[in-house]
């Protein structure tokens, strides 16, 4: 069945990290799971601000201290209805401290917060109950089914058992997982693991999806078909805000992100603004058989706007790598190897951090 953005669903009750807490129906659907207007029960809802206000989450000057050591220090950040948002940075920069911060489960220390027009200090029951979450980490009940996981758990939020099966059907279907509903999860690939977390996580019908770290520790073939999956999320308008130290995935899922560092934002923007703002349009990699690539930065002088040393290749950022490249070689510099690439994201937080998102 295709899947259609349907108005999310309100539920009442409270929602913990583990388990969710019973949550009432308040999106007009009947007691079958159908709607009026004929969209289908399991599909995923796309977020809507509350009345009188444009963003789904509203931060100012946002503070997580845990003892002295500052993991989110004074950030400001909105999500808009719909749009894919990302939070961009190495591990430690704050990006997973954020996310339980707008997941509920960890207060603010200091700051304003507003997630769907509430206050997670005193209406923490009523947003969790219309979050969809998929930690960093799978939670899945290894020893039930692949569809057992999703009757449980749309079960506490007190979805009837008709109701919860149907929407598994659906979400098992849009994770292709069907083939599997009856498999117990333990001996999945890790791909499938995580497909199954994000298809549980969109049975109540969120009004936005928290991702954290959705790919890491995938092999490439299974982030790519979970990146198709988000992807047609995104386009039936679901609100989604992830976490990533991945930039090819920032890049492909974001479409606005913000660059973190130390706690801190240090840019923000579109993918594509980022990098024609702090970049230039390509990069020449020269890798020499140096134990000190600095030793070449004479050799290069004045080819590039800019030249970055790493421990096993000089990056020039130039306007025509090409056009590079052959200076290089009109000069007599022979390095190991040359490769010519476009400016991604990764170039980003090189120059506004001087370290790599691997660092």
């Amino acid at each position: 069945m295709p899947y259609r953005s349907s108005r999310a669903s309100e539920p009442t009750a409270s929602q913990s990290t583990a388990s969710q807490s019973t949550a009432s129906q308040s999106d007009g659907s009947r007691s079958d799971g159908s709607r009026p207007d004929g969209s289908p029960p399991g599909a995923p809802a796309s977020g809507r601000a509350p009345q009188g206000t444009g963003s789904l989450i509203s931060a100012r000057g946002l503070v997580k201290t845990f003892g002295e050591f500052t993991a989110v220090d004074g950030i400001d950040v909105d999500v808009r209805p719909g749009e894919a948002f990302g939070f961009l940075g190495p591990n430690g920069a704050g990006k997973s401290s954020t996310m339980r911060m707008i997941g509920c489960v960890s207060p603010p220390t200091a700051g304003r917060l507003r997630i769907l027009g509430m206050d997670p200090a005193s209406q923490g029951p009523q947003i969790r109950a219309r979050l969809g979450v998929v930690p960093q980490r799978d939670s899945l009940d290894e020893e039930l089914t692949v569809e057992e996981n999703i009757w449980v758990y749309g079960r506490y939020f007190g979805l009837p058992r008709s109701v919860v099966r149907r929407r598994a059907t659906e979400l098992l279907e849009f994770a292709q997982l069907s083939e599997r509903a009856g498999s117990v999860v333990e001996p999945l690939s890790g791909g499938m693991k995580r497909r199954l977390t994000i298809a549980r996580a969109l049975v109540n019908e969120p009004s936005i999806l928290l991702l954290d770290e959705p790919t890491t520790g995938l092999d490439p073939q299974a982030r790519h078909v979970l990146w198709d999956r988000l992807f047609r999320l995104k386009r039936e308008g679901v609100t989604l805000v992830l976490t990533t130290h991945y930039m090819d995935e920032a890049e492909q899922l974001c479409d606005r992100l913000v660059v973190m560092d130390h706690g801190r934002i240090v840019a923000q923007g579109s993918p594509r603004s980022l990098i024609e703002e702090h970049s230039t349009r390509e990069v020449l990699e020269l890798r020499f058989d140096a134990d000190d690539h600095s030793r070449h930065l004479a050799d290069v002088d004045g080819i590039a706007e800019r030249v970055e040393v790493l421990p096993d290749r000089l990056l020039l950022y130039v306007a025509d790598g090409e056009a590079a490249q052959g200076e290089v070689a009109r000069r007599g510099v022979e390095p190991l190897s040359a490769l010519v690439r476009r400016s991604t994201l990764e170039d980003v937080f090189l120059h506004l951090t001087g370290r790599t998102l691997v660092d």
